[in-house]
């Protein structure tokens, strides 16, 4: 028996040696690489590079990064020192027009990071780093280009434009929430659940007569009503707060002695207040000063419209359904916004025949984005009617009764 143990146990011992053996020889042979880096990637720097460069040459840079050579060059040296990468002594880094290139062709196209690294030869793990890094850093530099304004004087500036473009007075600005789709964001559930049952982010804006954005808030859950979204902006409560320096409340015109207070023109979505005007329910008979206050109204506040249409059709991210969590796409959504306003600010976005226009005879002609296949992500926030003041009811007759009377516009079709 004992002779029968010890046997077992060299027999275990020796097993145990071969085992450690054979553990040792593979852990210490040198395993030679069949590359460091793919030849794709590895012929970036010989022909990825030039890529902006042949652009230029043909002509195509502003279709493909929707800015012109200059307008790059200049976002270029403001984003220097936020996206710059030092070289290692393994591989040269992606240079800042790389990076930044790779970034508004994402925004201009909508493409996965896959199209994109065979495009750039730049792997798609960077790429996922690249973009949300460089979205990030034009939020930061181009700050000011998204700003309300913080004087009476400059308020009423905004009012001006929109009584001499728009012929609606007392307008300090049209606001608007819509509906960018994600994919699912991971354990959400049907947090992100619109009234349309697919996820989404609100993009909640407030633009001026210039179609310029003055205001967005972005990130909202897309089953939050507008009401809530409206809500839980900075805007609302500095409103509630009244700590915009709004201009106080004048009359129209002599010889009225009603008061109007400047106030934002929004849609049925919202509630009608002493800030915020809306249009009148269901459809008013032909020739009421209802349906002309709501045709004004509407034609005032199509600006907002114009805005999102140009926004989504100059940035092709936002018609497709990010596949993106909630966070990267809230940075990728103000990346496009800021970068809207500061081709707004250098020139103009596009061609003046994008943004809806207006005849001398009142006749609207629609802007190029409307003809263009309709944006699937930019959906409108549905409308919840909330009970408005009887102030507010008597303001908004007080408007209509004015559009049909030393306010009316001497148009053929305006009361159709």
């Amino acid at each position: 028996m004992e002779l029968h143990v010890q046997r077992r146990r060299r027999i275990a011992i020796a097993a145990a040696s071969y085992i450690l053996l054979v553990y040792l020889r593979q852990k210490l042979r040198k395993r030679k690489r069949r590359y460091w880096v793919k030849t794709i990637f590895k012929n970036r720097l010989e022909y990825g590079t030039r890529l902006y460069k042949e652009l230029i040459d043909d002509g195509a840079e502003a279709n493909f990064a929707r800015m012109t050579a200059n307008q790059f060059d200049l976002l270029c040296s403001l984003l220097d020192n936020k996206i710059r990468k030092n070289d290692t002594n393994y591989h040269d880094a992606i240079t800042i027009k790389e990076r930044l290139l790779i970034t508004l062709r994402f925004l201009a196209s909508g493409d996965s990071y896959v199209s994109l690294q065979y495009l750039f030869r730049v792997s798609k793990q960077s790429i996922s780093k690249i973009v949300p890094e460089v979205c990030e850093a034009i939020i930061d530099v181009l700050e000011d280009y998204v700003k309300m304004p913080s004087k009476e004087e400059e308020w009423l500036a905004v009012s001006q434009e929109f009584d001499k473009k728009w012929n609606f007075p007392h307008v300090l600005g049209a606001m608007d929430g819509k509906h960018v789709v994600l994919q699912a964001p991971f354990n959400s559930g049907n947090d992100y659940d619109n009234y349309k049952l697919f996820p989404s982010i609100v993009l909640f804006a407030l633009v001026d007569a210039n179609y310029r954005f003055l205001y967005v808030n972005v990130g909202s859950k897309g089953r939050i009503s507008d009401g809530g979204v409206f809500k839980s902006t900075k805007l609302y409560e500095k409103l509630e707060k009244k700590e915009l320096n709004i201009p106080s409340a004048k009359i129209l015109q002599v010889p009225y002695k009603i008061e109007v207070p400047y106030f934002i023109l929004g849609d049925k979505a919202f509630q009608l207040n002493e800030y915020t005007l809306k249009p009148y329910e269901g459809d008013p008979e032909r020739g009421s000063s209802e349906r002309i206050f709501n045709y004004r109204l509407s034609r005032a506040r199509r600006v907002v419209e114009n805005a999102f249409g140009v926004l989504s059709s100059s940035y092709r991210v936002l018609r497709k359904p990010m596949l993106l969590e909630p966070e990267k796409a809230t940075k990728v959504v103000l990346a496009t916004v800021y970068l809207y306003n500061y081709l707004r600010s250098n020139s103009n976005l596009r061609s003046p025949v994008s943004f809806d226009t207006i005849q001398e005879n009142g006749e609207i002609v629609p802007g190029s984005w409307r003809t263009e296949q309709a944006p699937t992500s930019l959906l409108p926030i549905d409308a919840i009617p909330r009970r408005a003041s009887q102030n507010a009811r008597d303001i908004r007759c007080h408007l209509a009764r004015h559009f049909i009377t030393n306010g009316a516009i001497v148009w053929q079709n305006e009361y159709q």
